[in-house]
Formats: C-alpha cells, structure tokens, sequence
C-alpha cells in the first residue's frame, strides 16, 4: 500500500466511512484523538489559562473576570478569530492549520495581538502572575512562528506543556497530574496524523523551556 493512497484515504470521508465500518477500534481511537485535540485546542488552553490565573490572583471574582477578558480577547479570540475567517475565506485548509506553509500570517497577527493585550495589561495595572501567563503565551507562539518557518513544530503540544508548566508553578506538585493531558494531547496529534512524534516531543519540550522560566521570572 502506498503512502499516497493512504494520506487520500486518511482525508476522503468516504473512504474513511467504510474504513471505519471494517475497523471499529480505529474509529474509536481516531474519535477519541479528535476529542483531545479539540478539548485542549491551543485556542482553548490560551483562553483558559488566563482566566484560571486571573480568578485565583484577584482580590474579587468581578475583577478577576474584568481582568481575564481583557487577556483572552487578546491571546485566543482575535488569533482564533482571524484563522477561522481565513478557513471561511479558504486561505486556510482547517482551524488547526494543518500546513505549514499555511501558518506563518496567523501566527504573525497572533504575536501582534497578544503584544497589544499584553502592552494593555501592564499600562492598566493588571496582576504580575497573569501578565506572566500572556508572556509566555507570546513565547510559545514566537517560538512557534520562527520553527515552522522550516519545520512543523506541534503547536498542541507547546502549548499544553506550557500551561500544565504554569500550573504547576502557580498550585504545586499536585499539579504535575497535568501532563498526562500533554501526553494524551501529544498521542492525539499523531493518531490524527497532524504531527510526526518527533514534532510532538519537540513541542512538548520547548513549551516547558519557554514557559517555566518565562513565568517565573516575571510573576
């Protein structure tokens, strides 16, 4: 069987229809992986992370959220924002950008806006620990950006390493639990055939490096 029948097949839902009538486990394996990666969507990480930080830094939950929207709508709704109006538009394949070569406009916009929200938060005042959060949501998408310049670096796992890093910093040991969604999430991006294991473990690694001593520097 060649490597091009199977990439046709991976992507023709009518193939991949009777395929999975023949094979169940892979279907449900193959599900299971989508669920994962859309769960811990780097989207969704980076609306996420801010908020949990921004709730448990702020001295009332009103201010918390005040201070958390101001970081989302800049680090996950207008990047988010922008690539799903290029997938409408079809300038993009998917949501997840897929190739590579595909990546470079959103990531650069994404720098953008999170430096905006960034600049923004500390003119207004905002908490040491979340401003420390969207450093390091800058610099998992810089890093992010100038790898897949030439190489497919795992955004998923970057970014997943990067917060279960945070939280471990911000709550404890307790929370080294995380990183058994980093490996679920790392699987999910190989089944699904996004990543090879190599751009995954890479990902992972260079969302730790980045995150840990970003955060605690500046939180």
């Amino acid at each position: 069987m060649s490597d091009r029948w199977t990439i046709d097949v991976w992507h023709d839902p009518t193939v991949t229809a009777a395929t999975d009538v023949d094979h169940p486990t892979r279907s449900i394996t193959h599900r299971a992986a989508k669920v994962v990666t859309e769960t811990f969507a780097p989207a969704v990480l980076a609306a996420l992370m801010p908020l949990i930080i921004a709730l448990h830094v702020s001295a009332d939950l009103l201010t918390g959220l005040g201070w958390a929207a101001l970081a989302v709508f800049f680090s996950a709704v207008i990047p988010f924002g922008v690539i799903l109006l290029g997938v409408r538009r079809g300038q993009l394949t998917d949501h997840h950008i897929g190739r590579r070569e595909q990546r470079r406009k959103p990531l650069l916009f994404g720098l953008v806006s999170v430096v905006t929200g960034l600049t923004l938060l500390i003119v207004l005042g905002a908490p040491r620990e979340l401003v420390a959060m969207v450093v390091v949501i800058f610099g998992v998408v810089l890093i992010l950006t100038v790898v897949n310049m030439f190489w497919k670096l795992s955004g998923h796992a970057a970014v997943a390493s990067g917060s279960a890093s945070v939280l471990v910093i911000m709550f404890g040991p307790a929370l080294l639990a995380a990183f058994a969604a980093v490996a679920a999430v790392g699987w999910s991006r190989v089944v699904l055939r996004a990543h090879t294991t190599t751009q995954v473990i890479t990902g992972t690694i260079a969302g730790i490096l980045i995150a840990t001593p970003a955060y605690l520097l500046m939180a």
